[in-house]
């Protein structure tokens, strides 16, 4: 009589469900069994090992991984395979025309150059986390072949690196863009996780922006004065509305009896329509502002310009229904308002920021002048407060010494109290509320 111990380890008997395991010919050992497959259905697959320890810890870990809920993978593309996928038949249905470009550059620049040959399947995280190190201490003049393709080489081609390297907001939005085309593979149960998750890359540094100051914004205003476009920059700075928003905006958007606008679209150019009128950037994002009254004066006298010129253009004239147009109609392009806008930075003597930054300085000024956070969140289209606060937390300093001497004032002797309000030539400034 033979005892299990008599066997051979090829021929043991295993419990039902757990699947078989034999030598191969080659010497090679072969597990197999049943584990749960895409659309709720089972599946034999079979793994291999150099022992039979080896191949049993395989054939076990898919089985537990079954026995938790997770199917078998059944993608065996390649990483740039399943990107291109979904670039074009899910990312395309989902993102905004302009986000799914941005998307595009990254994934052919950066992924599947560096990542494309993985197999979908065993991507791991430490695949993962070795290249975006790699592409942190990368220069991209060497990487991409920028410095061969002037027609002066200054950087690797002439043997000295400048080191231009990405920055952590641009690694940041890479890894992020990875982690969306995993996330929708383990939806569609192609991959049993998002390796990309388990990898860290840190939180970079918020970009630091230097609003105008209200001098700074009123000798910015008084340089724009009799430029046909003043309405539009003073309406930028006194309600922040984004670029794409300003010459989003249609006469029909406007209430001047009332004082009101809606900012119900944005006007962005796209690779594929040109200019083209979109709607606005979150849902959060649409929205009904009031009007000042010197933006609502000004928006008065642009209309009746803008009719002029429509009567000088004639037949020219491209109705296109847009506030903001050009002197024969037509939308603004957002680059050539860049420009404009450079020029008139640079009339008033004043330092080169960017468009979007006049949007700041609103948000800055308002801050400074004691406003709640929840008005201005609700005057700039946050979709969250928490936004306002990440993005403002950093106040002015002439704010925060006012903040600090209020509380010092607050904290000190009702004599020293008196003493320091009656020093001075000029009296204590009025703190906003530190809320």
């Amino acid at each position: 009589m033979t005892t299990p111990r008599d066997t051979p380890a090829s021929r043991r008997t295993r419990a039902n469900g757990d699947g078989t395991v034999y030598q191969r010919k080659d010497r090679r050992w072969e597990a197999a069994g049943y584990v749960l497959a895409p659309s709720n259905t089972r599946k034999r697959v079979r793994v291999y090992g150099g022992s039979r320890t080896e191949a049993l810890a395989k054939l076990t870990e898919k089985i537990a991984n079954s026995n938790r809920g997770l199917p078998v993978p059944s993608a065996q593309g390649t990483l740039a395979a399943y990107l291109t996928y979904w670039l074009e038949n899910v990312a395309v249905h989902h993102l905004r025309e302009t986000t799914h470009t941005r998307y595009t550059t990254c994934i052919n620049r950066f992924l599947i150059p560096g990542l494309g040959k993985k197999k979908l399947t065993k991507l791991t995280a430490k695949d993962v986390r070795t290249w975006l190190n790699q592409l942190r201490t990368t220069c991209q003049c060497c990487a991409r072949g920028i410095d061969s393709g002037r027609e002066e080489p200054r950087c690797c081609a002439v043997g000295t690196c400048c080191g231009k390297r990405l920055s952590p907001l641009t690694l940041t939005y890479i890894h992020s863009v990875l982690k969306s085309a995993l996330e929708h593979a383990v939806r569609e149960e192609e991959i049993p996780r998002n390796v990309a998750r388990n990898v860290r890359t840190g939180t970079p540094r918020p970009r630091r922006f230097e609003p105008l100051t209200a001098d700074e914004a009123r000798q910015f205003l008084a340089s724009a004065q009799g430029h046909r476009l003043h309405a539009l920059f003073e309406l930028a700075l006194h309600t922040g509305l984004r670029k794409g928003e300003l010459l989003g905006l249609r006469w029909e958007d406007l209430a001047l009896d009332t004082g009101t606008a809606a900012i119900r679209r944005t006007l962005q150019r796209t690779t594929a329509g040109g200019l083209t009128t979109l709607p606005t950037k979150t849902r959060a994002s649409e929205r009904r502002i009031a009007l000042p009254t010197r933006c609502l004066h000004s928006l008065k006298h642009y209309h009746e310009q803008q009719q002029r010129e429509r009567e000088a253009a004639g037949t020219k004239w491209q109705h296109s229904g847009h506030v903001f147009t050009t002197s024969q109609g037509r939308p603004i392009d957002p680059t050539n308002l860049t420009r404009t806008f450079t020029t008139l930075l640079r009339k008033a003597g004043l330092r080169r920021i960017r468009f979007h930054d006049l949007r700041h300085s609103t948000a800055t000024l308002l801050l400074e002048q004691g406003i709640e956070l929840v008005v201005i969140k609700e005057l700039l289209g946050h979709a969250h407060i928490g936004v306002t606060a990440t993005v403002y937390a950093h106040v002015r300093l002439r704010l925060q010494r006012d903040a600090i001497d209020t509380l010092s004032n607050a904290l000190g002797s009702p004599e020293t109290t008196a003493t320091a309000s009656g020093d001075g030539d000029e009296p204590q400034p009025c703190a906003p509320l530190v809320r």
